[in-house]
């Protein structure tokens, strides 16, 4: 099995090198960044990419996206420290295969990669539970209504990323990212981008303080 790890952290990708070191016959590649990834993807062509959604620039989301556009049939597998149900039923409809956490056992990873390289699909038990009385739930989720990009903009600012930044790290002018922006607070009621910021934190989709979403740069405060 070919399979390709994104993961901005070393850590990570060591420890994962090191948990599938006993199974045979599976060549590894590494990518730090979505962009990167997409690189390395084109040159190795694996069978399996395990993904984390938290990346530096185009985030996990996008990556998906354009992996599939590369290849309908590649098989990704996320793991990542989100275990918010909207995120995960969001990649799961972008062509993701599969979803595990990184608080998951080391033999439920291996079970899921082993799954998912096979063809079949793989949540974690615990996952799928919450993603089963989400999709049951009356109330809607706040977030539902975004976009995938919307989503990954929203992910991006709570990160404090910059709007110049997003736009060139998802590939569009400085004035979609803005009209993106705008949209997004239409469809939140959010007044301003700092107000964009608090709710990315809020529901787990960044993991930064509330307390920095003052903070943020400049150019951002100067967004309708």
């Amino acid at each position: 099995m070919k399979l390709l790890v994104v993961d901005d952290h070393p850590v990570v990708r060591a420890g994962l090198r090191r948990l599938l070191a006993a199974e045979p016959r599976v060549e590894i590649r590494e990518a730090a960044t979505g962009q990167e990834a997409l690189g390395v993807f084109r040159e190795f062509r694996p069978d399996l990419v395990l993904l984390d959604l938290n990346l530096p620039g185009i985030g996990g989301l996008e990556v998906i996206g354009r992996l599939k556009a590369e290849d309908a049939k590649v098989r990704i597998l996320v793991l990542s420290m989100h275990d918010n149900p909207m995120y995960v039923a969001r990649v799961l409809q972008a062509g993701a295969k599969g979803y595990v956490s990184k608080n998951a056992p080391p033999e439920q990873i291996v079970e899921a990669l082993n799954r998912v390289a096979a063809g079949q699909s793989y949540i974690e038990h615990e996952i799928a539970q919450e993603l089963a009385l989400w999709n049951v739930r009356a109330s809607p989720h706040p977030l539902k209504d975004l976009s995938s990009r919307e989503l990954e903009i929203l992910r991006l600012l709570g990160d404090g990323t910059s709007l110049p930044e997003i736009a060139d790290a998802i590939g569009v002018s400085y004035k979609t990212v803005a009209n993106h922006c705008s949209q997004i607070k239409a469809k939140l009621g959010a007044a301003r981008t700092p107000d964009l910021i608090r709710i990315a934190i809020s529901y787990g989709i960044s993991t930064r303080d509330t307390s920095l979403a003052d903070s943020m740069p400049e150019e951002n405060k100067l967004q309708p």
